[in-house]
């Protein structure tokens, strides 16, 4: 009853299901396209601001913590945030929050790209409030985004065993197209091996692994200070520049098939000379910090069964699965160290019993509530450029909706199409999700589909393979009382 129950309230959710409907419909980007000559009105204050920059994984992940005040004659509930062209095709993951609401299901913020004039260098994020600012009122939001491929090697290429700095160049104040009265930015490190970075008058203050620039007094709109920062990445850039991952639904065999799909590419610094697989065999026996990508690890729903790990070639060896009654865990390794510059595609893929993920409605229908990403666990973090989901669906089902977390800024596009496959009249329904910018801290996110199975669309494919049965001992008696030979008569005449 309680699973029941769950699953009825993500059911209420589904604001995205219309984009979504058996109808094969499909959903364009997220941009929001307004006249070229449009400038974010100036009814805003930044009153405090905190920019926390995090590059502690192969990703940019920022925080703005930030009170706004309407300064406006009207009620305003649109707040702009600028990005340059090139930032904004790699950004992702926008969330929004108020971080003084602590109900659970407080009022959502959208945020939504701007599309105005595609030919600028600056581009604006808009985010919407749950309800209009009044004059004078002021609110506190949580801003959380992500860019990807944000970083720069420095060296290019190193040795095999020297270590990795990267460098990330940023500005020493947030983002605004509005006046901040007060502000200040924190830089969070992997480590405090931090041998190069900009320094403006008394600033930054280092404290371990953190560097704190600020705080600044009021500063204009578009103000801007520009920061490089170069430190020790003994990790490798993970970067998946495209996932395929399909997730394939049977009600007759009771089972959920899982298939992923990776490109992945290493954006480390690349190697100097020749790669050296004997000095690499050495190394292994102290086990040294090295930013080659050696070992994945892909924590799975408990009960998955039956996994399996190809590459171009064909099947890889070098993979360990571990399933008990707490965990599944799948840990693979390439056929080769990955570094900077090398790409591996493979594919994983694995079994799971349906009952883990499907529920039928006690008002008729079924609903599968499955991870929206899942992908290897590593604590360097991994990048997605391009996702796309395959949601393939038992043949005959019908009107299609679907809920997910992952914040509705990344998803491009959506569709409903028939897919067919071995012993199919119509074909499967198959819902496609795309989406783009998404890191592992999407990982788990769930993705909710619900779906109705009529009854003689269950017993369309068993009658089908009946009747072709029947049909083939029929005509095997009808041929076999076929005569063939001359009679005794016959002959006689």
């Amino acid at each position: 009853m309680k699973a029941s129950a769950v699953f009825s309230a993500a059911l209420s959710l589904f604001t995205l299901a219309s984009a979504a409907s058996s109808a094969g419909s499909d959903k364009g980007t997220s941009k929001i396209k307004l006249p070229s000559t449009f400038k974010p009105p100036q009814a805003f204050k930044n009153v405090n601001l905190v920019h926390v920059v995090s590059v502690e994984k192969n990703y940019v992940k920022e925080n703005i913590n930030v009170l706004i005040e309407n300064i406006d004659k009207a009620p305003q509930d649109e707040y702009y945030i600028p990005f340059t062209a090139d930032q904004a095709s790699r950004l992702g993951g926008v969330e929004v929050k108020d971080r003084n609401r602590k109900e659970a299901n407080p009022p959502p913020f959208s945020a939504e790209v701007v599309e105005y004039d595609p030919t600028s260098n600056t581009q604006y994020l808009r985010i919407k409030l749950p309800a209009p600012l009044k004059t004078g009122g002021q609110q506190t939001l949580g801003i959380t985004f992500y860019l990807l491929k944000a970083y720069s090697p420095l060296p290019a290429s190193i040795k095999q065993d020297d270590p990795q700095f990267l460098t990330y160049t940023f500005s020493a104040y947030a983002p605004s197209v509005y006046t901040t009265t007060k502000q200040k930015t924190e830089v969070k490190f992997p480590s405090a091996n931090i041998p190069d970075y900009t320094k403006i008058q008394d600033f930054p203050t280092k404290q371990g692994s953190k560097l704190t620039y600020g705080p600044f007094e009021e500063k204009p709109a578009g103000a801007y200070e520009p920061i490089t920062v170069r430190f020790e990445f003994t990790k490798p850039v993970i970067h998946v520049a495209r996932l395929e991952r399909d997730v394939e639904v049977s009600h007759w065999g009771g089972n959920v098939a899982f298939e992923e799909r990776y490109t992945l590419f290493h954006r480390g610094a690349n190697l100097s000379s020749l790669f050296n697989r004997v000095k690499w065999a050495q190394a292994q026996y102290y086990n040294p910090n090295t930013y080659a990508l050696k070992e994945m690890k892909f924590p799975l729903r408990v009960g998955s069964t039956e996994p399996y790990y190809t590459d171009v070639i064909g099947n890889v060896s070098t993979s360990r699965f571990r399933s008990n009654k707490r965990e599944a865990l799948l840990e693979i390794k390439p056929r080769y160290p990955l570094f900077g510059g090398w790409k591996y595609p493979f594919t994983i893929g694995w079994n799971s019993d349906a009952k883990n993920f499907v529920r039928k409605l006690a008002g008729g229908g079924y609903v599968l509530n499955v991870p929206f990403l899942e992908g290897p666990k590593q604590p360097e973090g991994v990048e997605y450029e391009e996702v796309q989901i395959r949601v393939i669906l038992p043949e005959g089902a019908e009107n299609v909706k679907f809920y997910t977390s992952v914040p509705s800024s990344s998803i491009t596009s959506t569709e409903v199409t028939a897919h067919k496959t071995f012993l199919d009249t119509l074909g499967r329904s198959a819902l496609t999700i795309k989406a783009r910018n998404l890191v592992d801290d999407f990982r788990d996110r769930e993705l909710v589909v619900s779906y109705d199975l009529p009854l003689s669309a269950t017993l369309r494919k068993p009658m089908i393979i009946f009747s072709s049965v029947l049909a083939v001992f029929v005509s095997a008696w009808l041929i076999g009382n076929v005569e063939l030979k001359f009679t005794s008569s016959a002959i006689g005449k």
